[in-house]
């Protein structure tokens, strides 16, 4: 039984019980309701929540540990399968001299030394075990008798392989479709009786003098500190995982290469170039490349994003922001690639023909060009949040400053403006984040060269660029081109971090000033 079927399973014991909670709590005083703790409505919710909770909890449980329980059972099958395979050929071809390594025992020792064949083995034993499901029984006892070949067999139902798949293969699919099979009875068994005995305990419980509503109310209360916590969890674990890996590649690559380097080049170098045998993986012109691009972004949009802000909550009139504020919002939900279209096609081209008309030699993919683009971009995060802060202010601050004799922009710059000054810039944080983890508009616009210029006319490419490009093709990834990714990864988000605790701190201080 899939998840989903037993999701809505436990929602209609969860159902039943509340309904049986409800009525117990009324028999149990007659009908009377005022000698009962609590209203009957929290009698039917405490039984429901124990009902359906326990279940809940052992299906998550079993579902969390069933990919880690199989992968040990696809390994202990393949070490077992090979292990056998091996002995058996090696012992057909005793006394041989001239008898080669079978293949089946190369395949054994690549599968014990390599990371990376044993990953791939078991997303094979994987796509075996599917295909396999989907054979008839007869046939399946044939691929397991070894009568039929794998690959054309399982290609039939729709499960294609790069190649054929020798016997310990076969076996550990077969031995992993039991394990799944098991782990569905002890899931559907499991979460079946749970749910009986959840439901028989609570509805026992339920009697006049229970704190149902206490006891309900404070189960809410956990949920909802776990739902809170599901941000702060999420954000450790992915600190955690790329510190982990980013820790692997600075065992391989030096501090000093990557943190002080100015040259980009994670390819690796013979020993009597730059970088020695490891490559060089500067990452300064990744940063500034990064940082270039982003101010240069801010510089459009924050102007043009401030304007529109104070235009739309101070002087428009209702029928004009309620027509141009959507419409702005319009930017912010165009895809990148359609502004990375954009800047490849018209903002570059037109940029390089005015450069040449007034003796500027400006490059298509420059800083300008993304840096323009990014801001037409940002536009909509600054003056849409802008805007609403702006609004928010106080009216008896406007009404403060006009009466004391000050103009309409006089108020607007020395009232209103400071007022909202905190969230103006979680506004411009906001955007600049943006910016940074910015990716398609670089790639197209800016290009990938990794360049330490402050010519805003030349090609750059930042963080964001080259951990996509580390991440694809078809390196190792153990290797240290890959690794890179992680190293980038947890620097820009580091840089996030300090761009994040210099904001609250503007945002504490000018906010007491006017509370």
């Amino acid at each position: 039984m899939s998840p989903l079927w037993l999701l809505a399973a436990i929602a209609v014991f969860a159902l039943i019980g509340a309904a049986l909670g409800r009525n117990r709590a009324l028999s149990c005083v007659n009908g009377n309701i005022a000698e009962l703790h609590s209203r009957p409505g929290y009698y039917g919710s405490y039984v429901m929540i124990w009902t359906a909770l326990p279940a809940i909890f052992f299906m998550v449980a079993v579902l969390i540990a069933q990919p880690f329980f199989n992968s040990s059972i696809i390994d202990s099958e393949l070490r077992t399968g090979y292990s056998l395979s091996c002995d058996r050929e090696m012992a057909r071809i005793e006394g041989d001299a001239d008898a080669k390594v079978p293949a089946i025992c190369a395949d054994k020792e690549q599968y014990e030394t390599l990371d990376t064949r044993r990953a791939l083995m078991k997303s094979v034993v994987e796509s075996v075990a599917v295909g396999v499901s989907l054979l008839d029984k007869a046939t399946a006892d044939k691929l397991h008798n070894g009568l039929v070949a794998v690959r054309p067999t399982l290609k039939e139902v729709g499960v294609a392989l790069a190649e054929d798949v020798p016997t310990p293969v076969v076996d550990a699919a077969n031995r992993l479709n039991e394990a799944k099979k098991t782990g569905g009875y002890i899931l559907l068994g499991g979460v079946g009786l749970l749910l009986v005995i959840g439901l028989a305990i609570s509805y026992l419980r339920v009697s006049p003098r229970l704190r149902a509503r206490n006891l309900v109310e404070t189960n809410i209360k956990v949920a909802l500190v776990l739902a809170s916590s599901i941000a702060i969890l999420t954000t450790i674990g992915i600190v955690m995982s790329m510190l982990f890996e980013a820790i692997h590649f600075f065992n391989k690559v030096s501090l000093s290469n990557f943190f002080f380097g100015t040259q980009w080049d994670p390819r690796f170098t013979s020993a009597g170039r730059a970088g020695g045998g490891e490559g060089s993986f500067g990452l300064l012109p990744l940063i500034w490349g990064t940082l270039y691009i982003s101010l240069v972004a801010l510089l459009v949009a924050v102007p043009i994003g401030m304007f529109a802000a104070i235009y739309m909550a101070e002087y428009a009139s209702n029928t004009v922001r309620a027509i141009a504020k959507p419409l702005l919002e319009i930017l912010a939900g165009i895809p990148t690639i359609v502004y990375g279209f954009f800047a490849l096609v018209t903002v570059g081209p037109f940029l390089r023909d005015t450069g040449a008309a007034i003796g500027l030699d400006i490059s298509a993919n420059s800083v300008l060009t993304a840096g323009c683009v990014m801001g037409i971009m940002l536009i909509p995060f600054i003056s849409s949040l802008s805007d609403d802060i702006i609004t928010a202010v106080p009216q008896s601050l406007r009404d403060g400053s006009l009466g004391l004799g000050a103009t309409k922009s006089e108020t607007i710059k020395k009232v209103i403006l400071p007022a909202a000054l905190p969230g103006i810039v979680g506004s411009i944080l906001l955007a600049a984040s943006r910016a940074i983890g910015e990716t398609m508009i670089v790639v197209m616009a800016a290009g990938i060269a990794a360049n330490l210029t402050l010519n805003p006319f030349e090609a750059v490419t930042t963080v964001t660029v080259k951990i996509v490009s580390q991440l694809t093709g078809d390196l190792e990834f153990n290797s240290p081109q890959t690794l890179v990714a992680f190293a980038l990864g947890i620097t820009l988000f580091v840089i996030t971090l300090g761009l994040n605790i210099f904001a609250l701190h503007i945002v504490r201080k000018y906010r007491e000033q006017y509370d």
